[in-house]
């Protein structure tokens, strides 16, 4: 077997409901593109057979493991997990397919937010499907069928159990915490973001899995998901971007280096560099808009869709007429440097 292009590797510890089945995994220190003897001791350990899997471990195995890996973190992940009575778990994706199983899932997920892939570099056909719907409490996750047993049971001892959210997707920083970024509040950025170091994401802001922000970004906004912003730029308070799951369809939106989309503001089509939208203005593909030149004078209107990925562009509505208007912009934003050394 050809070990040489193996997409990824983890060995990882999570929950499971009463029917044996997988809510979450966490995985520690996956190994992403590892090199083919790696890979071919890890999976000869298992007696892996090819495609990708996800396989329960024992404490056997985990010994076995243990024994071949070369790499230290990995290591000290499997050491620690060798007494375990948590579920553990190793995926092997031998390349980057549709997902088949919640393990899978999981591992992706983590590839995304600990930055070894960015938004759209990965396949992630079959990730809802493959997803549970889980009760997020303070004693981790629960299947939500069993959850009033659990609450029960918690009363009786004379404790309570805190839900935090009923959803297919975590916390990002409950699995992965980036280095150099602030979150003002966890539960607004889902794992499988992407957050680049300098990334401030504040209390308003809301980053979707397989979405994310190059950095430095100061993020107030929404960022969909399939949308990557790239550096410098910032999102203003309630504004928002079009994702493909939230009526974007096929298109891939993206914003480029330093622009500005003010609050309130969102838009619908990919933007270049230096582009900035005015507070409360939100561009669709279909919005009309009058293209002016650098003297003010009407040179043609488009449908915005048009203009999608240019650079320098204003668009501002016309306080007189109501008309949008796309101006050249003649000063792009520049984020606060100490603000986004996050150190």
């Amino acid at each position: 077997m050809d070990y040489s292009n193996f997409y990824a590797i983890a060995v990882g510890v999570g929950t499971k409901n009463s029917a044996d089945a997988w809510l979450e995994v966490f995985y520690p220190a996956p190994l992403f593109k590892p090199n083919a003897e790696e890979a071919k001791a890890l999976a000869e350990a298992l007696g892996y057979e090819g495609g990708n899997v996800a396989i329960d471990l024992t404490d056997a195995t985990v010994a076995s493991l243990a024994d071949v890996t070369m790499d230290e973190r990995q290591l000290e992940v499997l050491n620690l997990l060798a007494d375990s009575k948590r579920p553990r778990v190793m995926t092997l994706l031998a390349s980057d397919a549709p997902i088949t199983s919640t393990p899978e899932a999981y591992l992706k997920l983590h590839l995304l937010s600990l930055r070894h892939v960015r938004p759209n570099e990965q396949n992630l056909d079959n990730i809802f499907a493959a997803l549970p719907n889980v009760v997020w409490t303070n004693r981790g996750a629960i299947d939500p069928s069993e959850i009033v047993d659990r609450q029960l049971e918690a009363r009786l001892a004379g404790e309570s159990l805190e839900v935090t959210g009923v959803d297919k997707f975590p916390h990002m920083l409950n699995y992965v915490v980036p280095s150099g970024v602030r979150v003002a509040y966890s539960s607004r950025v889902r794992l499988g973001a992407y957050l680049g170091e300098g990334t401030t994401v504040m209390h308003e802001g809301f980053i979707n899995f397989n979405a994310g922000a190059i950095g430095p970004n100061m993020v107030e906004g929404r960022i969909s998901q399939g949308v990557i912003v790239d550096s410098g730029s910032d999102l203003g308070g309630a504004s928002s971007t079009m994702g493909t799951l939230s009526g974007g369809g096929e298109i891939v939106l993206s914003v480029g280096k330093d622009c500005l989309i003010g609050a309130n503001a969102g838009t619908g089509i990919p933007l270049g560099d230096r582009c900035t939208i005015e507070a409360g203005l939100y561009i669709t593909a279909s919005t009309r808009v009058q293209v002016l030149d650098e003297n003010r004078q009407l040179v043609k209107t488009v449908k915005a869709r048009e203009l999608a990925g240019q650079s320098d562009m204003l668009f501002i509505r016309n306080s007189e007429s109501g008309q949008v208007e796309c101006r050249t912009n003649t000063k792009a934003i520049q984020l606060n440097e100490k603000l986004h050394a996050h150190n």
